[in-house]
Protein backbone atom coordinates (compact mmCIF):
# COMPACT_ATOMS: atom_id res chain seq x y z
CA UNK A 1 0.00 0.00 0.00
CA UNK A 2 1.45 3.43 -0.89
CA UNK A 3 2.58 5.29 2.23
CA UNK A 4 0.41 8.35 1.54
CA UNK A 5 -2.89 6.45 0.90
CA UNK A 6 -5.66 7.72 3.17
CA UNK A 7 -3.92 10.99 3.94
CA UNK A 8 -5.80 14.22 3.20
CA UNK A 9 -4.53 16.09 0.15
CA UNK A 10 -2.01 18.83 0.79
CA UNK A 11 -3.54 22.32 0.81
CA UNK A 12 -2.93 24.38 -2.33
CA UNK A 13 0.02 26.76 -2.28
CA UNK A 14 0.39 30.34 -3.47
CA UNK A 15 2.45 29.05 -6.41
CA UNK A 16 -0.41 26.78 -7.49
CA UNK A 17 -2.88 29.66 -7.23
CA UNK A 18 -0.53 31.83 -9.31
CA UNK A 19 -0.25 29.13 -11.99
CA UNK A 20 -4.03 28.67 -12.10
CA UNK A 21 -4.53 32.45 -12.45
CA UNK A 22 -1.74 32.82 -15.00
CA UNK A 23 0.13 35.42 -12.93
CA UNK A 24 3.46 35.59 -11.17
CA UNK A 25 3.82 34.29 -7.61
CA UNK A 26 4.53 37.80 -6.29
CA UNK A 27 1.24 39.07 -7.73
CA UNK A 28 -0.67 36.18 -6.14
CA UNK A 29 1.08 36.78 -2.79
CA UNK A 30 0.22 40.50 -2.81
CA UNK A 31 -3.42 39.77 -3.62
CA UNK A 32 -3.88 37.02 -1.04
CA UNK A 33 -1.83 38.83 1.59
CA UNK A 34 -3.75 42.09 1.20
CA UNK A 35 -0.70 44.30 0.66
CA UNK A 36 0.79 46.22 -2.23
CA UNK A 37 -0.91 47.19 -5.49
CA UNK A 38 -2.53 44.69 -7.84
CA UNK A 39 -4.65 45.74 -10.80
CA UNK A 40 -8.38 44.96 -10.47
CA UNK A 41 -8.23 42.52 -13.39
CA UNK A 42 -5.34 40.49 -11.96
CA UNK A 43 -6.82 40.62 -8.45
CA UNK A 44 -10.09 39.16 -9.74
CA UNK A 45 -8.22 36.34 -11.51
CA UNK A 46 -6.20 35.47 -8.40
CA UNK A 47 -9.23 35.45 -6.12
CA UNK A 48 -11.18 33.27 -8.56
CA UNK A 49 -8.26 30.82 -8.76
CA UNK A 50 -7.94 30.74 -4.96
CA UNK A 51 -11.64 29.98 -4.60
CA UNK A 52 -11.49 27.26 -7.24
CA UNK A 53 -8.52 25.55 -5.58
CA UNK A 54 -9.83 26.06 -2.01
CA UNK A 55 -6.84 28.14 -0.98
CA UNK A 56 -6.84 29.57 2.57
CA UNK A 57 -4.35 32.26 3.49
CA UNK A 58 -2.04 31.63 6.43
CA UNK A 59 -3.20 34.32 8.83
CA UNK A 60 0.02 34.34 10.87
CA UNK A 61 2.19 34.68 7.78
CA UNK A 62 -0.05 37.42 6.44
CA UNK A 63 0.15 39.34 9.73
CA UNK A 64 3.94 39.09 9.69
CA UNK A 65 4.09 40.62 6.22
CA UNK A 66 1.40 43.26 6.64
CA UNK A 67 1.51 43.96 10.40
CA UNK A 68 -2.27 43.41 10.59
CA UNK A 69 -3.99 40.15 11.57
CA UNK A 70 -7.59 41.42 11.73
CA UNK A 71 -7.87 39.56 15.01
CA UNK A 72 -8.63 40.81 18.52
CA UNK A 73 -7.70 39.00 21.72
CA UNK A 74 -10.15 38.84 24.63
CA UNK A 75 -9.20 37.84 28.18
CA UNK A 76 -12.04 37.21 30.65
CA UNK A 77 -12.40 35.50 34.01
CA UNK A 78 -14.72 32.69 32.91
CA UNK A 79 -16.37 32.31 29.50
CA UNK A 80 -18.82 29.87 31.15
CA UNK A 81 -20.20 32.69 33.30
CA UNK A 82 -23.34 34.13 31.63
CA UNK A 83 -22.13 37.69 32.27
CA UNK A 84 -18.83 37.16 30.47
CA UNK A 85 -20.46 35.03 27.77
CA UNK A 86 -22.85 37.88 26.98
CA UNK A 87 -20.03 40.41 27.01
CA UNK A 88 -17.90 38.28 24.67
CA UNK A 89 -20.88 37.94 22.33
CA UNK A 90 -21.04 41.73 22.18
CA UNK A 91 -17.32 41.94 21.40
CA UNK A 92 -17.56 39.25 18.74
CA UNK A 93 -20.63 40.76 17.05
CA UNK A 94 -19.12 44.25 16.90
CA UNK A 95 -15.73 42.95 15.73
CA UNK A 96 -17.15 40.70 13.03
CA UNK A 97 -19.20 43.58 11.64
CA UNK A 98 -15.92 45.41 11.05
CA UNK A 99 -14.01 42.45 9.60
CA UNK A 100 -12.18 41.29 12.73
CA UNK A 101 -12.10 37.84 14.33
CA UNK A 102 -11.72 37.23 18.06
CA UNK A 103 -9.67 34.83 20.18
CA UNK A 104 -11.07 34.34 23.71
CA UNK A 105 -9.12 33.01 26.70
CA UNK A 106 -10.40 32.39 30.25
CA UNK A 107 -8.30 33.00 33.37
CA UNK A 108 -10.59 31.97 36.25
CA UNK A 109 -9.59 35.14 38.15
CA UNK A 110 -6.01 33.82 38.36
CA UNK A 111 -3.44 36.54 37.65
CA UNK A 112 -0.79 34.07 36.48
CA UNK A 113 -3.30 32.64 33.99
CA UNK A 114 -4.08 36.19 32.84
CA UNK A 115 -0.40 36.95 32.28
CA UNK A 116 0.04 33.72 30.30
CA UNK A 117 -3.09 34.42 28.24
CA UNK A 118 -1.94 37.94 27.40
CA UNK A 119 1.48 36.67 26.32
CA UNK A 120 -0.16 34.04 24.10
CA UNK A 121 -2.22 36.73 22.37
CA UNK A 122 0.85 38.93 21.86
CA UNK A 123 2.65 35.95 20.30
CA UNK A 124 -0.37 35.37 18.05
CA UNK A 125 0.11 38.92 16.76
CA UNK A 126 -3.40 40.08 17.54
CA UNK A 127 -4.13 43.69 16.63
CA UNK A 128 -5.39 44.56 20.12
CA UNK A 129 -6.52 43.06 23.41
CA UNK A 130 -9.62 43.54 25.57
CA UNK A 131 -9.04 42.45 29.18
CA UNK A 132 -11.36 41.97 32.15
CA UNK A 133 -8.39 42.00 34.49
CA UNK A 134 -7.93 40.46 37.92
CA UNK A 135 -5.04 42.86 38.55
CA UNK A 136 -5.60 45.48 41.24
CA UNK A 137 -2.19 47.03 41.98
CA UNK A 138 0.62 48.71 40.12
CA UNK A 139 2.90 45.70 40.52
CA UNK A 140 0.39 43.36 38.87
CA UNK A 141 0.11 45.03 35.46
CA UNK A 142 3.51 44.26 33.93
CA UNK A 143 1.89 42.03 31.29
CA UNK A 144 -0.37 44.87 30.18
CA UNK A 145 2.55 47.28 29.98
CA UNK A 146 4.46 44.67 27.97
CA UNK A 147 1.63 44.48 25.46
CA UNK A 148 1.61 48.26 25.10
CA UNK A 149 5.40 48.35 24.66
CA UNK A 150 5.06 45.74 21.90
CA UNK A 151 2.60 48.02 20.10
CA UNK A 152 -0.52 46.04 21.05
CA UNK A 153 -3.27 48.42 22.25
CA UNK A 154 -5.26 47.34 25.32
CA UNK A 155 -8.78 48.24 26.42
CA UNK A 156 -9.97 47.33 29.92
CA UNK A 157 -13.53 46.09 30.25
CA UNK A 158 -15.74 45.61 33.33
CA UNK A 159 -12.82 46.37 35.69
CA UNK A 160 -10.79 49.56 35.96
CA UNK A 161 -7.16 49.66 37.09
CA UNK A 162 -6.25 53.00 38.63
CA UNK A 163 -2.53 52.71 37.89
CA UNK A 164 -3.11 52.48 34.12
CA UNK A 165 -4.10 55.35 31.80
CA UNK A 166 -6.11 53.28 29.33
CA UNK A 167 -9.49 53.31 27.65
CA UNK A 168 -11.80 51.53 30.07
CA UNK A 169 -15.41 50.42 29.56
CA UNK A 170 -17.36 49.76 32.76
CA UNK A 171 -20.82 49.83 34.30
CA UNK A 172 -21.93 52.32 36.97
CA UNK A 173 -21.55 49.70 39.70
CA UNK A 174 -21.38 52.11 42.62
CA UNK A 175 -24.43 54.15 41.62
CA UNK A 176 -26.68 51.18 40.89
CA UNK A 177 -25.57 49.40 44.08
CA UNK A 178 -26.49 52.49 46.05
CA UNK A 179 -29.89 52.58 44.32
CA UNK A 180 -30.53 48.95 45.20
CA UNK A 181 -29.71 49.43 48.88
CA UNK A 182 -31.71 52.68 48.97
CA UNK A 183 -34.67 50.65 47.70
CA UNK A 184 -34.33 48.27 50.65
CA UNK A 185 -33.99 51.18 53.07
CA UNK A 186 -37.08 52.86 51.61
CA UNK A 187 -39.00 49.64 52.32
CA UNK A 188 -38.06 50.02 55.98
CA UNK A 189 -34.98 47.81 56.30
CA UNK A 190 -32.07 48.71 58.59
CA UNK A 191 -30.36 45.30 58.87
CA UNK A 192 -29.13 44.78 55.30
CA UNK A 193 -26.58 42.08 54.55
CA UNK A 194 -23.94 42.48 51.84
CA UNK A 195 -23.21 39.14 50.17
CA UNK A 196 -19.88 38.79 48.30
CA UNK A 197 -17.42 40.98 50.19
CA UNK A 198 -13.62 41.02 50.33
CA UNK A 199 -11.91 37.59 50.45
CA UNK A 200 -10.25 38.22 53.82
CA UNK A 201 -10.28 35.88 56.81
CA UNK A 202 -12.09 38.22 59.21
CA UNK A 203 -14.51 41.08 58.64
CA UNK A 204 -12.83 44.48 59.14
CA UNK A 205 -14.41 46.31 62.07
CA UNK A 206 -14.31 49.81 60.59
CA UNK A 207 -15.57 51.31 57.37
CA UNK A 208 -12.06 52.47 56.42
CA UNK A 209 -10.56 49.03 57.03
CA UNK A 210 -13.32 47.41 54.99
CA UNK A 211 -12.69 49.73 52.04
CA UNK A 212 -8.95 49.09 52.34
CA UNK A 213 -9.62 45.35 52.08
CA UNK A 214 -11.93 45.97 49.13
CA UNK A 215 -9.19 47.93 47.35
CA UNK A 216 -7.18 44.71 47.20
CA UNK A 217 -10.07 43.02 45.43
CA UNK A 218 -11.30 43.26 41.83
CA UNK A 219 -12.65 46.70 40.97
CA UNK A 220 -16.30 45.74 40.48
CA UNK A 221 -16.62 44.20 43.95
CA UNK A 222 -15.10 47.26 45.56
CA UNK A 223 -17.40 49.64 43.71
CA UNK A 224 -20.50 47.68 44.72
CA UNK A 225 -19.39 47.68 48.34
CA UNK A 226 -18.88 51.45 48.18
CA UNK A 227 -22.42 51.86 46.85
CA UNK A 228 -23.76 49.78 49.75
CA UNK A 229 -21.88 51.92 52.28
CA UNK A 230 -22.95 55.15 50.54
CA UNK A 231 -26.62 54.20 50.97
CA UNK A 232 -26.14 53.32 54.65
CA UNK A 233 -24.30 56.60 55.27
CA UNK A 234 -26.98 58.65 53.53
CA UNK A 235 -29.65 57.04 55.72
CA UNK A 236 -27.63 57.36 58.93
CA UNK A 237 -27.45 53.58 59.38
CA UNK A 238 -24.27 52.46 61.20
CA UNK A 239 -22.02 50.01 59.36
CA UNK A 240 -22.12 46.57 61.02
CA UNK A 241 -19.27 44.21 60.05
CA UNK A 242 -21.45 41.24 61.03
CA UNK A 243 -23.60 41.98 57.98
CA UNK A 244 -20.79 41.83 55.39
CA UNK A 245 -19.72 38.51 53.90
CA UNK A 246 -15.95 37.94 53.82
CA UNK A 247 -13.87 34.92 52.87
CA UNK A 248 -13.92 32.65 49.80
CA UNK A 249 -16.09 33.76 46.90
CA UNK A 250 -18.08 30.59 46.40
CA UNK A 251 -21.76 29.75 46.42
CA UNK A 252 -21.17 27.38 49.33
CA UNK A 253 -19.51 30.06 51.46
CA UNK A 254 -22.23 32.55 50.56
CA UNK A 255 -24.75 30.06 51.95
CA UNK A 256 -22.74 29.72 55.17
CA UNK A 257 -22.42 33.48 55.59
CA UNK A 258 -26.11 34.15 54.96
CA UNK A 259 -27.09 31.45 57.46
CA UNK A 260 -24.82 33.23 59.94
CA UNK A 261 -26.47 36.60 59.21
CA UNK A 262 -29.89 35.02 59.65
CA UNK A 263 -29.01 33.55 63.05
CA UNK A 264 -27.61 36.74 64.61
CA UNK A 265 -29.47 37.98 67.69
CA UNK A 266 -30.46 41.02 65.60
CA UNK A 267 -30.59 39.26 62.24
CA UNK A 268 -30.54 40.58 58.69
CA UNK A 269 -33.97 41.37 57.25
CA UNK A 270 -32.70 42.07 53.73
CA UNK A 271 -29.81 41.00 51.53
CA UNK A 272 -27.97 42.70 48.67
CA UNK A 273 -26.25 39.97 46.62
CA UNK A 274 -23.66 41.27 44.18
CA UNK A 275 -23.05 38.16 42.02
CA UNK A 276 -25.17 35.31 40.66
CA UNK A 277 -23.48 32.76 42.92
CA UNK A 278 -24.06 35.07 45.89
CA UNK A 279 -27.80 35.08 45.15
CA UNK A 280 -28.05 31.32 44.67
CA UNK A 281 -26.10 30.83 47.90
CA UNK A 282 -28.48 33.19 49.68
CA UNK A 283 -31.52 31.33 48.35
CA UNK A 284 -30.09 28.06 49.65
CA UNK A 285 -29.64 29.67 53.06
CA UNK A 286 -33.21 30.96 53.06
CA UNK A 287 -34.43 27.44 52.31
CA UNK A 288 -32.16 25.93 54.98
CA UNK A 289 -33.61 28.30 57.60
CA UNK A 290 -37.15 27.49 56.40
CA UNK A 291 -37.80 31.14 55.65
CA UNK A 292 -39.51 32.74 52.68
CA UNK A 293 -39.06 35.92 50.73
CA UNK A 294 -40.18 38.66 50.76
CA UNK A 295 -42.19 37.97 53.94
CA UNK A 296 -39.23 36.95 56.10
CA UNK A 297 -36.41 38.45 54.07
CA UNK A 298 -36.11 40.88 51.15
CA UNK A 299 -33.65 40.17 48.35
CA UNK A 300 -31.97 42.17 45.57
CA UNK A 301 -29.28 40.70 43.32
CA UNK A 302 -26.92 41.54 40.47
CA UNK A 303 -26.93 40.03 36.96
CA UNK A 304 -30.58 39.73 35.98
CA UNK A 305 -31.45 36.62 33.98
CA UNK A 306 -34.41 34.58 32.81
CA UNK A 307 -34.29 32.33 35.88
CA UNK A 308 -34.69 35.32 38.22
CA UNK A 309 -37.86 36.38 36.41
CA UNK A 310 -39.47 32.92 36.69
CA UNK A 311 -38.70 32.38 40.36
CA UNK A 312 -41.71 32.35 42.66
CA UNK A 313 -41.86 35.15 43.66
CA UNK A 314 -39.79 36.78 40.89
CA UNK A 315 -36.56 38.37 42.09
CA UNK A 316 -35.72 42.07 41.98
CA UNK A 317 -32.39 42.22 40.14
CA UNK A 318 -29.88 44.60 38.57
CA UNK A 319 -29.73 44.20 34.81
CA UNK A 320 -26.30 44.85 33.32
CA UNK A 321 -26.02 45.81 29.62
CA UNK A 322 -23.58 42.97 28.97
CA UNK A 323 -23.84 42.86 25.17
CA UNK A 324 -23.54 46.64 24.96
CA UNK A 325 -20.54 46.51 27.32
CA UNK A 326 -18.69 44.13 24.98
CA UNK A 327 -19.71 45.98 21.83
CA UNK A 328 -18.52 49.29 23.28
CA UNK A 329 -15.18 47.77 24.30
CA UNK A 330 -14.69 46.48 20.74
CA UNK A 331 -15.63 49.87 19.30
CA UNK A 332 -13.19 51.69 21.58
CA UNK A 333 -10.39 49.31 20.56
CA UNK A 334 -11.16 49.25 16.85
CA UNK A 335 -11.65 52.97 16.23
CA UNK A 336 -7.95 53.87 16.72
CA UNK A 337 -6.90 50.78 14.74
CA UNK A 338 -8.88 52.23 11.85
CA UNK A 339 -7.43 55.71 12.15
CA UNK A 340 -9.31 57.51 14.94
CA UNK A 341 -7.40 59.42 17.60
CA UNK A 342 -6.96 57.38 20.84
CA UNK A 343 -8.86 59.04 23.71
CA UNK A 344 -7.85 57.05 26.81
CA UNK A 345 -10.93 57.69 28.88
CA UNK A 346 -13.45 55.81 30.99
CA UNK A 347 -16.71 54.94 29.25
CA UNK A 348 -19.47 54.24 31.78
CA UNK A 349 -22.64 52.38 30.80
CA UNK A 350 -25.76 52.37 32.95
CA UNK A 351 -27.19 49.31 34.67
CA UNK A 352 -30.89 49.12 35.53
CA UNK A 353 -32.68 48.01 38.69
CA UNK A 354 -35.54 45.71 37.62
CA UNK A 355 -38.23 45.78 40.31
CA UNK A 356 -40.17 42.56 40.81
CA UNK A 357 -41.57 40.91 43.96
CA UNK A 358 -38.70 40.11 46.32
CA UNK A 359 -38.75 43.37 48.32
CA UNK A 360 -41.26 44.07 51.08
CA UNK A 361 -41.26 45.80 54.49
CA UNK A 362 -39.24 43.95 57.17
CA UNK A 363 -41.04 41.43 59.37
CA UNK A 364 -41.85 42.25 62.98
CA UNK A 365 -39.10 40.44 64.91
Amino acid sequence: MPADRGRPPAPPTISEVAAEAGVGRATAARTLGGYGYVSPELKERVLAAAEKLGYRANALARSMSTGVSHTLGVVVADIGNPFFAGMVRGISDASRARGFDTIVLSTYEDLDEEIAATNVLIDKRVDGVIIASAAVGRGEVTHIRTALERGVPVVLVDRAIGSLDLDTVVIDNRDVAREAVETLIAAGHRRIGFVWGPPVAQAPTTRRALLSAAARNVWTDGERLRGYLDALDDAGIPFDPELVMVGPKTEEHATEEVVRMLTLPHRATALFCTETDAMTGALRAVRARKLSYPGDLSLIGFDDSAWAAVMDPPLTMIEQPVHQLGAKAAEVLLDPLEGAEPRRETHTLHARLVMRSSVAPPPAL
